[in-house]
C-alpha cells in the first residue's frame, strides 16, 4: 500500500542519501531518533535543522535526507507545526520505499507532500510521478505530473 511509508511520518518525511555506519534504533516505540552531522536550534524561530546525512528513526518507517527543519510551537518538540526533508529524500517501511528531492508534512491539514523525481517502490510495483500528495486523514494518495504523464509498472505479488 503506498499510503503506509507515508502514514508514520504523521507520528513526528531521486538517489539515497549516504547513510551512516550505523542506523540508530529506537528504544521505545513512541520514541522518534534523530541523527546528523551538524544541529541547530533557532529557538526565536521555533526552528530545529538536521543537515548533513539525516537519519530520522521512527518505529514505522526511516527518512534519509539531506536536510531536515521542523518547525514547533511554544510547547517545543511536542508541537510540530510543520516537517520538512530536503536532498535525496528517502521514505523506508517493512514493506516499500519512497523517494523524492522534496517531503513536506504539514500537522494542520495531515497532509504529506513529496515532489521532484517521487518513486515509490514495492515488491508488487513501481510508480513515477512528479508530485505525491497523500491525505492521511482520508488514507488518499494522489500521483500528478507537470505536462508528463504517471507511470505505474505492477506485478503479481509471488
Amino acid at each position: 500500500m503506498l499510503l503506509a511509508v507515508l502514514i508514520a511520518v504523521s507520528a513526528m518525511a531521486a538517489e539515497p542519501a549516504p547513510a551512516p555506519a550505523a542506523v540508530p534504533a529506537p528504544s521505545d516505540t513512541g520514541k522518534v531518533t534523530i541523527t546528523s552531522d551538524h544541529f541547530v536550534v533557532k529557538d526565536a524561530e521555533h526552528q530545529a535543522i538536521f543537515s548533513g546525512n539525516v537519519v530520522v528513526v521512527q518505529p514505522k518507517v526511516t527518512v534519509h535526507a539531506d536536510q531536515v527543519v521542523a518547525d514547533y510551537g511554544n510547547k517545543g518538540a511536542t508541537s510540530l507545526s510543520n516537517f520538512q526533508a530536503t536532498g535525496h529524500v528517502v521514505l523506508i517501511t517493512t514493506d516499500q520505499t519512497a523517494t523524492g528531492d522534496l517531503a513536506v508534512f504539514d500537522p494542520k491539514t495531515q497532509h504529506l507532500t513529496l515532489t521532484g523525481n517521487v518513486v515509490v517502490t514495492n515488491k508488487t510495483g513501481k510508480v513515477k510521478s512528479d508530485k505525491l500528495v497523500v491525505d492521511l486523514s482520508k488514507h488518499q494518495s494522489v500521483f500528478s505530473s507537470k505536462g508528463g504523464r504517471i507511470t505505474g509498472v505492477f506485478t503479481e505479488e509471488e
